[in-house]
């Protein structure tokens, strides 16, 4: 069909279209009469060489006539040809449409076939891993079950017991010994809370220690103890650890129980010969200072009698040798003290002038009763105020020039101070022109109980302790002591302290009246410094060495405005005095200050006696003078702290005086280590008073807060300060008092967080 006529026919066809049949019509007529009109001339012309009209006219006449038929045929022909044209060009369109889409089809058919090949090959592959992977997981999982039966065998055969609390308090999971020591197997435990089986007062709920699902669990160590049926009494240290899932939500406790009950009695054995042993040095040091005093009394009255020299030398060995036991009584409590890490360092404000006049007012004293001069050389400006511990640096000062006094037969003893304020440090040197230290002996001087073996020092009374106890002390004090010595040469002791100067507050006269004071005490050298003190401030001393002589002198002296009351006299205690004092009707309102090595322990002593203050010895003179100060001349006293703000430390989380005190004056370093140190020791702390509040042992809970009190306070920790002195001092409650010591606990836990954030941001 692709022939001449087929471009003809499509030419037609669309002028039939663009011209309407109508006008395509008329003008094929018009052409049909044009031709038929030259035929028949041209015609006539070749038959007849000439135009025949007739003959023209019928061929117009045919061409009228016929020219519409052949028209309307032709019009016909050309559309339906063109019809079939375009029909036959569809067809062969769709044709080779159809071809080339059943030619996509069976590419696709084909990549399907090779996709679905190689999909059905990794299906025979996926199948044997899956065969292989659930296979490895039956392996896995026969090994699982077997490892959790193993482990769960262990945990049922271990001695510690375990359990599992889920977010809601209920009991998730147990042991074998958990069963045992609750009383109950884990079917009768599992969904169920605590409160739902047990009261509190039982003795399982001891166990668990989280009573309040509400409160926000935390890490928690304690020693808990547990009584069985039969009375038998068990401990375990219970370790309570909580879960949390990624977000930070609580999702369970987990508990774990440790029978320490051999290393609890071993501990309570301990701590009982602790007490025991303190307890005994008391007593024994009491007791034989009984004895004592009235060697040291007799013998100092023989030797200010008139006695031949023979005499005046026994007698004077005698006073001596009495002397030299009372002051190994009082390193044998200090060795105590060190052995049970109960050595207080308390720092305060000292003048360093009127600090060194005391010193060597008792080195002149002790140098006088044995025909020695004493020298005292200061260099630098001694008209300051330093923080040091008073009592504990003249503790070892004492202790230095007696030793220097006694290993001196004649001769000279000296002692310079000196300020090196560049290093911020404080001098002492005790020099003697004594026997003198060997070499190889100078290493050992300070080790606990060390005595020479030099022949000539042997004939000298020691106990071997108090050089030691003096380089703890100077140690606790972050200080140096060091020894040079020559044989026949003499001695030299050198003490270094850090000093920290403090501010000078100014100072205001108080004028206190002259008293008349019965000192009550029996150590002839305490009560010989504490006269001239008195004296020097101008006041009249009785003085009473026994507890006896001190009633003779309230029944017969009208005029005593003030008794400094030993605690322990030879034939009665202070205790016994004070009573004394204050059940009689013209005695009652009689003012009483007790003199002791132990304030602390003095005071309890007396609890329940009015007495208006305690001092501690060896006497301050600084304290003295406020005491005396408060008790007779307030208002001066008043004047004294005008000036001085008040301030609520009840609020306060630290003692930020104190705190930025030890940091100018000890370092960062120092003060965060104590503070990580407090932290380690909190557990203990805290264990201790919740194992005292279990068992009720009121005595035993205040000295674990009394503890607690002096560590908090040593660190800064204001409220936690406080908050311990309440529990040692207040009456105790023990409903609902182990939940108030866990949320104590807490809470010092956050203030220790604050006094880290202080260290860190000083």
């Amino acid at each position: 069909m692709q022939g001449p006529i087929h471009p003809q026919v499509k030419t037609f066809a669309s002028w039939i279209r663009k011209w309407g049949k109508l006008k395509l019509a008329l003008l094929c007529q018009l052409l049909f009469v044009g031709i038929a009109l030259v035929v028949g001339a041209v015609f006539g012309l070749v038959v007849n060489n000439t135009i025949n009209w007739q003959q023209i006219q019928g061929a117009l006449i045919f061409s009228v006539l016929l020219g519409p038929v052949c028209i309307s045929f032709l019009f016909y022909l050309v559309l339906h040809l063109d019809a079939a044209l375009s029909y036959l060009e569809d067809s062969a369109h769709q044709e080779r449409l159809l071809n080339e889409g059943m030619q996509d089809n069976i590419r696709q058919l084909n990549f399907e076939i090779e996709e679905r090949k190689k999909a059905f090959q990794a299906k025979r592959r996926a199948i044997d891993e899956l065969r292989k992977e659930i296979a490895e997981r039956k392996k896995a999982q026969i090994e699982l079950e077997e490892q959790s039966l193993l482990i769960r065998s262990i945990v049922d055969s271990s001695p510690d017991l375990f359990y599992y609390r889920d977010e809601t308090g209920r009991f998730a999971s147990c042991n074998k010994m958990f069963e045992v020591i609750m009383g109950k197997s884990a079917v009768e435990l599992i969904g169920h809370y605590p409160a739902e089986i047990y009261t509190d007062d039982s003795a399982q709920a001891a166990i668990l220690t989280e009573y309040e699902v509400s409160m926000q669990p935390s890490e928690l160590t304690l020693d808990v103890e547990f009584v069985k049926d039969d009375g038998q009494v068990l401990w375990f240290e219970m370790r309570k650890v909580p879960f949390y899932d990624r977000h930070g939500r609580y999702i369970g406790l987990l508990g774990f129980g440790r029978d320490i009950t051999s290393r609890k009695l071993a501990e309570q054995a301990l701590e009982k010969a602790y007490q025991d042993k303190g307890k005994f040095i008391a007593t024994l040091s009491h007791e034989l200072r009984t004895p004592l005093n009235g060697i040291v009394g007799l013998s100092r009255r023989l030797l200010e009698s008139r006695l031949t020299k023979q005499q005046h030398g026994w007698a004077n060995t005698i006073f001596s040798s009495a002397e030299t036991l009372g002051n190994i009584f009082n390193d044998i409590i200090d060795l105590d003290k060190i052995d049970r890490q109960d050595l207080d360092i308390v720092y305060q404000s000292v003048a360093l002038k009127q600090f060194i006049s005391d010193i060597a007012n008792f080195a002149e004293l002790l140098c006088q009763q044995k025909g020695l001069q004493f020298k005292l050389t200061c260099q630098g400006d001694l008209d300051v105020f330093l923080r040091l511990d008073p009592t504990r640096l003249r503790q070892v000062l004492w202790n230095l020039l007696n030793n220097a006094v006694k290993f001196t037969a004649n001769g000279l003893v000296s002692l310079h101070c000196e300020i090196d304020s560049a290093e911020h440090e404080l001098h002492f040197l005790i020099e003697d022109t004594g026997i003198g230290i060997a070499k190889q002996e100078q290493q050992r001087i300070f080790d606990m109980y060390y005595k020479s073996n030099d022949g000539r020092r042997l004939s000298i009374m020691g106990s071997g302790i108090g050089l030691s106890v003096s380089r703890a002390l100077i140690e606790a004090m972050q200080g140096d002591i060091h020894v040079s010595s020559n044989i026949g040469e003499g001695s030299q002791f050198s003490v270094k302290l850090p000093a920290q100067q403090l501010a000078q507050e100014a100072q205001h006269e108080i004028a206190c009246p002259e008293l008349t004071i019965l000192l009550v005490e029996d150590i002839p050298l305490n009560a010989e410094i504490a006269i001239s003190l008195l004296e020097q401030r101008g006041h009249t001393v009785l003085h009473a060495e026994t507890g006896e002589d001190a009633l003779a002198f309230l029944e017969t002296e009208d005029d005593i405005d003030l008794v400094l009351l030993d605690m322990q006299l030879p034939d009665m205690s202070g205790e016994q005095i004070a009573k004394y004092i204050r059940q009689e009707p013209h005695l009652a309102s009689l003012p009483i200050v007790v003199l002791s090595a132990n304030v602390r322990k003095a005071e309890h002593q007396l609890d329940g006696v009015l007495i208006e203050g305690a001092l501690a010895k060896p006497i301050n003179t600084g304290k003295l003078d406020q005491m005396l100060a408060r008790l007779f001349s307030p208002s001066a006293v008043k004047l004294l702290h005008t000036n001085e703000p008040v301030v609520s430390a009840e609020s306060q989380i630290l003692d930020e005086a104190i705190l930025n005190d030890y940091l100018q004056s000890l370092g960062k370093e120092v003060v965060r280590r104590s503070a990580q140190l407090f932290a380690q020791l909190l557990p203990g702390y805290m264990n201790k008073l919740v194992e005292t509040a279990v068992q009720r042992q009121e005595k035993d809970f205040q000295e674990a807060a009394h503890k607690l009190k002096g560590a908090a306070a040593s660190v800064g920790l204001l409220w936690v300060q406080k908050h311990a002195k309440r529990l040692e001092q207040e009456p105790v409650n023990w409903h609902g008092l182990e939940r108030q010591l866990v949320d104590f606990h807490l809470k010092t836990e956050q203030h220790m967080a604050a006094l880290s954030e202080f260290i860190e941001q000083a």
